[in-house]
């Protein structure tokens, strides 16, 4: 019998100790989710959706505003990506087509 309040964590058993224990491959695997989120939320969206993307910060880093908008549901997203992250999310072709889509 477990003792009360024990329980599995199940994102552990894929990573080796000395990996969990490394803060800079979290923060990779957390940036990589949160793009892959935001790509497939441009992709699946509607055509109502408005997506804009501005640079924000200049200094000590590039930091960009991604604003995802839906007024049929009443929904924001926003999300700031350093300049790597948004390269990653701009390397897909669709993504692409979408902001030009949206500039005209």
């Amino acid at each position: 019998m477990k003792p009360h309040g024990t329980f599995k964590l199940l994102g552990n058993a894929r990573r080796s100790s000395a990996e969990a224990m490394d803060p800079l491959s979290l923060c990779v695997d957390r940036s990589d989710r949160i793009v892959d989120s935001l790509r497939v939320q441009i992709l699946e969206g509607d055509p109502d959706q408005s997506l804009r993307i501005r640079q924000i910060f200049d200094d000590p880093k590039e930091i960009y505003r991604v604003e995802i908008e839906r007024p049929d549901q009443n929904y924001q997203r926003t999300t700031l990506l350093d300049r790597d992250a948004l390269e990653e999310l701009l390397a897909t072709d669709d993504i692409r087509e979408r902001l030009l889509d949206q500039l005209e």
